[in-house]
């Protein structure tokens, strides 16, 4: 059976060392976040993930979800974990103090995330929508709808969903027919069918907290028209108490390739009673909080299932005797070698690697920024951070969740055919990373947003939170003869970046095709140069204390020497996706329709 072990080591060095956890002790309401506080959280974590979801997550992979007269069970031991879940206060691990939260910041709710999704990612799924949910309605409920629903969703006794899919729309929600039709009382009927919805119905909590996008009667077609309403499945009472079934229903659920054990339904809302969140004809301002920080967490989705894959993959390739090492016989003694000595495994081990550890500090450095964002009493910081999150978030969530599934399939590679069976856990990781390039806007989607809406926002001002800090890093180490290879490395992809960024903008004025055409690949390179500035800061850190006495367990050899994988083996890639962007899209644009 798989095993899991949460890598604590590297967070704390990503939190603590690398985005200098001290820094959050400056901000509002983050006063006694100190390293002393976070890391027992993290532990307690770590140990949850390992001993009490890891283990449920091939037989809830196996069960899957059953669905019986309009109810839908979870797998076995999925409730008593989730009631531990629950008790243990990891449902409001940053939800707000005033509603029973444990007002954690963001950046360490990212590395709880990133161990749930190791561990258990169908799991994870039902207190992940709750969250997004309660955020939504903590930035744009009234007072009373905050109330009524926060503290019953951040305490987890109830859960919480979006309802934005329609069967005829997905991406596109202008197209939302759900309605509603305004009460005397101010409240709203809500008669729609959505699909596709993530814990829409679950016997894990008592109650379930419906965002529900529709479109009130004489609204203005498209985007404009749409709102966003608060749709419980149980009627609350003035005492707080649940009152009368609500007349939202389950209609089924679906029969998925992966992440069985989450329920994924088709909800049917009758004339049900919900109450509006924001303004009307706002909705999708609303809805997009909810969005972003479920965009934010599919990412962290990805990253979890790499770090499931790789420890898994790097636990076979130590134990498995196959063939000799080409230079002789490393293990003489031994029938075989293990894979680990083969060229081809270690590249796959290390492509991974690099690509996890990368990405978590990239994820962290968002996370930071959220968190400044949020509390940081200067309106100008808060404006920057805002900004930077804004043009990252596309980054992480496409680049992440492709990371995601090339890892797993990676890690399977390295199992050979003991990968394609069921015993060792790979191909289930495969089948479950494949929907997170899918879901919260496919990551075409995403190349869309960065290229079509966050560069040329506000005169280009996002790329700026990006662009200025990987300038200073280079111009401050070019000439470090230590690091200078690698800072020279980032510099070429940089330079090529900024190139692409240009040749886009240009190209999108005379022809918006030609900026999609190029989107995906301007994306992954975006992803390739902010990975590598992440690992020249961490080489920094690095350098003087690794093969020291500061060094015992040769961490910091290790985040060398995988840094110098990142920037000869992984960072090149960079000038193929400059070349592929300059050649614009013809080749694709000008392909007859009818030759497909």
């Amino acid at each position: 059976m798989p095993e899991y072990t949460a890598p604590l080591r590297d967070m704390r060095f990503v939190l603590h060392e690398l985005h200098n956890s001290a820094d959050l002790t400056q901000l509002s309401g983050f006063e006694e976040m100190t390293a002393d506080l976070i890391d027992p959280v993290l532990d307690e974590a770590g140990k949850f993930a390992s001993e009490v979801l890891q283990p449920l997550n091939q037989t809830g992979d196996t069960e899957g979800c059953v669905f019986e007269d309009g109810n839908v069970r979870t797998p076995s031991g999925f409730k008593e974990a989730y009631r531990q879940f629950a008790e243990g206060g990891w449902t409001g691990i940053s939800c707000d103090a005033e509603h029973g939260g444990q007002n954690m910041p963001v950046s360490v709710h990212m590395m709880i995330e990133e161990m749930l999704s190791s561990s258990n990612l169908a799991f994870g799924m039902y207190p992940g929508l709750t969250h997004g949910a309660y955020k939504a309605l903590n930035a744009h409920a009234a007072p009373e709808l905050r109330a009524m629903f926060l503290p019953r969703m951040a305490s987890g006794e109830w859960g919480g969903t979006m309802c934005l899919t329609e069967p005829h729309c997905g991406t596109d929600l202008g197209l939302v027919r759900s309605k509603a039709i305004a009460q005397a009382d101010g409240s709203y009927r809500i008669t729609g069918t959505k699909i596709f919805i993530s814990s829409g119905e679950h016997d894990l909590t008592e109650n379930n907290i419906h965002l529900v996008l529709a479109r009130i009667e004489g609204a203005p077609a498209g985007i404009k028209g749409i709102s966003l309403f608060v749709v419980p499945k149980f009627l609350v009472q003035p005492d707080g108490s649940l009152g009368e079934r609500n007349a939202v229903h389950c209609g089924s659920i679906e029969h998925k390739m992966g992440i069985k054990a989450s329920a994924t339904c088709v909800m049917n809302f009758d004339d049900a009673t919900g109450w509006l969140v924001g303004e009307p004809n706002k909705g999708m301002r609303a809805m997009f909080t909810m969005m972003n920080a479920a965009r934010q967490g599919v990412a962290i989705q990805g990253l979890g299932v790499a770090e499931a894959a790789y420890q898994g993959a790097v636990a076979y390739a130590r134990e498995r005797l196959q063939g000799r090492a080409l230079s002789g016989p490393r293990y003489p003694d031994k029938p075989a070698d293990p894979l680990l000595v083969h060229p081809d495994v270690r590249r796959m081990l290390l492509t991974m690697r690099a690509s996890i550890e990368g990405a978590r500090a990239l994820g962290a450095w968002v996370s930071k920024a959220l968190d400044v964002s949020a509390h940081h009493q200067d309106p100008k910081v808060r404006q920057d951070a805002e900004d930077l999150v804004a043009l990252l978030t596309p980054v992480l969530k496409a680049s992440f969740t492709d990371m995601g599934l090339e890892c797993a399939n990676l890690g399977m590679q390295v199992f050979g055919g003991h990968g394609y069976i069921r015993e060792h856990g790979m191909e289930q990781l495969v089948r479950d990373a494949r929907i997170t390039l899918i879901y919260e806007g496919t990551n075409g989607v995403q190349a869309l947003d960065l290229v079509g809406r966050k560069l040329p926002a506000h005169g280009g001002r996002l790329l700026r939170q990006f662009f200025h800090p990987v300038s200073e890093f280079i111009e401050q180490h070019a000439d470090d003869a230590r690091l200078g290879a690698f800072a020279g490395q980032l510099g070429k992809a940089f330079g090529r970046l900024q190139q692409a960024t240009l040749h886009i903008m240009k190209a999108g004025l005379a022809r918006p095709e030609e900026a999609a055409a190029a989107s995906a690949d301007y994306l992954r390179l975006f992803s390739l140069v902010a990975l590598g500035y992440m690992w020249g800061r961490m080489a920094v850190i690095a350098l003087p204390k690794a093969g020291t006495q500061d060094d015992p367990g040769g961490f910091y050899r290790a985040k060398l020497a995988t840094a110098r994988f990142f920037f000869e083996r992984m960072l090149p890639e960079s000038g193929a996706r400059l070349s592929a962007i300059l050649a614009g899209g013809g080749a694709m644009l000008d392909f007859d329709d009818a030759l497909f």
